[in-house]
Order: structure tokens, then C-alpha cells, then sequence
């Protein structure tokens, strides 16, 4: 293995020595695809077995380093066995010295540490140049609620009314195809006197899909056409994404009865639609599990 020390030694020719073969008394790389590039100095053996052998000088330094860094740790074992003594008789000591020759390894801990650092440098810088920690972001993100598994409450519709925005103690909710999200953020468009205030507090999807918001604040989907189903699943993604909106549960609803009529639409022409959305058995029977999936885990 003295290659390793002597990369730089005559290299065997193409056609010559065996690979590895001992030329002029400095073995060869194994591998002749490697350049032999060692600039170091060389000195004697200091282990004097071989009188005409020489290494390259960084065993020496390192063998210097080795007997520092061994004689450091020793007079630190030293210092830490008398400061042991004088705890026993009860003397006065100083904090513990740790061991200067142990080497600090980064690890899970110094990386959660670095990223930590990292968050509060970014808030504090942001408290300066902005006066906010966050930077002025007021999203969703901001707040610690959005990080809290509190997005599986189920409500009955009762207990759903009870936050229409009409007691400013409690927050504003409103319900889209069984999803209930917090809207409080814009109660002056959802509470009492907004525009939208007869969304709050019920789950009104079939209103989202055909726009008939007086006559069709339910959560009976049956019927709609596919351009409609397309406007509800817009809604409904457009409230899943918001930056402010956050969900918090589910609304569990009473089954439908199959059989009853559907809702009419407000628009006569757009209720004469030839390409209905169709509801089959398979739909329903579907439709009627869920609802008493629901109700076994209330």
C-alpha cells in the first residue's frame, strides 16, 4: 500500500512491469488509469526499518498532531479529575470544561438548530423593515388554527345556523357540498347585512352550481347538468384554496329522499336543460352509505 503514500513514484510503463510491480524500489499504482501527482516532501522512515525508505512528511505531521491533540486530552482529564475532587470536599468549582479535542458533529440537532436561527433572523429582520414579524402576510398560513387538526368537526345543520354571523361572539361559517369553512375573515360579505349574508350558516351548494340563490339554498345536487356540476367544484376549490378561508369541518345532512321532487330551477330555460346530470341507483345507494357512515361516527 505504499502507493498511497507515494503516488508520485516511477509509474509502470504501458507495456512494461506487471500493474502494481515494484519499480526502481517505489511499488506502482494498481491503477494505471490514476496519475501519480504526490507533491509532498519526503524524509526518512521514522520507523528506521527500511534505512533507504522514504515517506512523504504528512505522516510526521500527523503523527505530531496525533501527540498534541493526546496531551491536550489528558491534561483536560486531568483539570476534570480535580475538579471532581474538589465537588467531593465541597469546594467552590467553575462550569465544566468540555473536551477541546472532541470534535462537534452537526447532525439532526445542529441542522433544527441552524433552520431555527434562520426563522427567528428572517421575523426579526422583517419586524424592521416592515414592523412585522410575518412580513404584512395576513394569510391563512399566518395563523395557528391552519395548523390544528380541527378540519373533522361534524355539525348537524342546527348547530351549523348557530354561526350565521348574527352573534359577533362566534365566527362566521358557511357550508359547499357538505365542506364547512370559517369565512371570517369577510363577515362584512357574509354576516348580518352583506350581500352573501343567506350563505352563512347552511350549506347552500346547489345555489353555487345554478346561481338561483333565493329558491335554491340546499345541499340537494341532484339533477344538475355538467356545465353546473363544473361552477360547483369551481366554488368548491376556489374556498379549499383561499388564503384566508380555512376549513373546519363537515355538515351532516338528513338523506334525501330519492323520490321526492328536485328543486326547480329559476331560470325556466336552463331548468328545460336536455343534458341533465342523471342520478342512478348505484349513485344513491352510494349516497345513502355515506349518510349512515356519518351518522355512526356522531
Amino acid at each position: 500500500m505504499s502507493w498511497i503514500t507515494n503516488p508520485q513514484g516511477t509509474p509502470a510503463p504501458r507495456e512494461g512491469p506487471r500493474r502494481g510491480a515494484v519499480t526502481d524500489g517505489v511499488p506502482a499504482s494498481p491503477w494505471e488509469e490514476f496519475p501519480n501527482n504526490d507533491t509532498y516532501p519526503r524524509v526518512p522512515d521514522p520507523a528506521g526499518l527500511e534505512p533507504d525508505r522514504a515517506v512523504s512528511d504528512t505522516h510526521i505531521r500527523y503523527k505530531e498532531y496525533r501527540n498534541k491533540m493526546e496531551a491536550e486530552h489528558n491534561a483536560w482529564a486531568q483539570r476534570k479529575k480535580e475538579r471532581e475532587e474538589k465537588l467531593a470536599r465541597g469546594e467552590k468549582v467553575g462550569p465544566e470544561e468540555p473536551d477541546p479535542t472532541v470534535e462537534e458533529e452537526v447532525g439532526c440537532l445542529g441542522l433544527l438548530k441552524f433552520i431555527a436561527y434562520l426563522i427567528i433572523f428572517l421575523m426579526l429582520a422583517g419586524k424592521f423593515f416592515t414592523d412585522s414579524f410575518l412580513w404584512e402576510y395576513e394569510g391563512k398560513w399566518a395563523r395557528l388554527k391552519t395548523y390544528i387538526p380541527t378540519n373533522q368537526r361534524l355539525f348537524s345543520e342546527g348547530l351549523l345556523t348557530q354561526f350565521d354571523g348574527t352573534d359577533s361572539e362566534k365566527p362566521v361559517y358557511l357550508a359547499i357540498d357538505g365542506d364547512v369553512y370559517d369565512v371570517s375573515e369577510n363577515r362584512r360579505t357574509y354576516g348580518p347585512g352583506g350581500p352573501y349574508h343567506f350563505m352563512a350558516g347552511k350549506d347552500a351548494a346547489r345555489a353555487f352550481a345554478t346561481g338561483c340563490f333565493e329558491t335554491h339554498r340546499t345541499h340537494d345536487i341532484r339533477g344538475l347538468t355538467e356545465s353546473e356540476m363544473q361552477g360547483l367544484n369551481h366554488w368548491k376549490k376556489f374556498f379549499a384554496d383561499h388564503r384566508t378561508y380555512t376549513k373546519v369541518g363537515r355538515v351532516v345532512h338528513p338523506t334525501i329522499d330519492p323520490s321526492s321532487p328536485i328543486p326547480e330551477h329559476c331560470d325556466p330555460k336552463k331548468g328545460q336543460s336536455p343534458n341533465p346530470r342523471k342520478e342512478t341507483k348505484e349513485s344513491r345507494q352510494a349516497g345513502r352509505e355515506e349518510q349512515k357512515l356519518v351518522h355512526q361516527e356522531l
